[in-house]
């Protein structure tokens, strides 16, 4: 796995656990409630959601992270693997959000760029 993959999956890593701090943790502040929804006030149990939607984040960022501590481990099979498949479950959430809602494109871009990149060098 070259370096290129690596670099990418630890970025898309880092973003999922961004989105884990903000949706899990900051989510009720004003700021946070406007960025992510682009509003000030969410529908009733909207907080909840996204307290469990941070923690799928997480979930999903530490596929990648596992694959390059693997890879240096010396499983470098088990972690390719793990990068490859993390990163195409992240590539895969951000077309879902495209797909569902077409003016969250910013939204799949920051999902979904940097895995892909990392998917791309990984495949090559």
């Amino acid at each position: 796995m070259n370096a290129v993959a690596q670099t990418f999956a630890i970025i898309a890593a880092l973003c999922g656990v961004t989105a884990f701090v903000l949706e899990s943790f900051l989510f009720g502040r004003r700021s946070v409630q406007i960025f992510l929804l682009g509003r000030p006030e969410p529908a009733a149990g909207v907080r909840m959601w996204a307290f469990n939607q941070g923690f799928y984040n997480l979930f999903l960022a530490a596929g990648p992270v596992a694959g390059v501590v693997a890879y240096h481990l010396g499983q470098q099979s088990a972690g390719r693997a793990l990068v490859i498949y993390g990163c195409a479950f992240m590539t895969g959430c951000g077309v879902i959000l495209f797909v569902s809602d077409r003016r969250l494109w910013r939204g799949m871009i920051g999902q979904s760029g940097p895995p892909l990149v990392a998917l791309i060098a990984a495949l090559m």
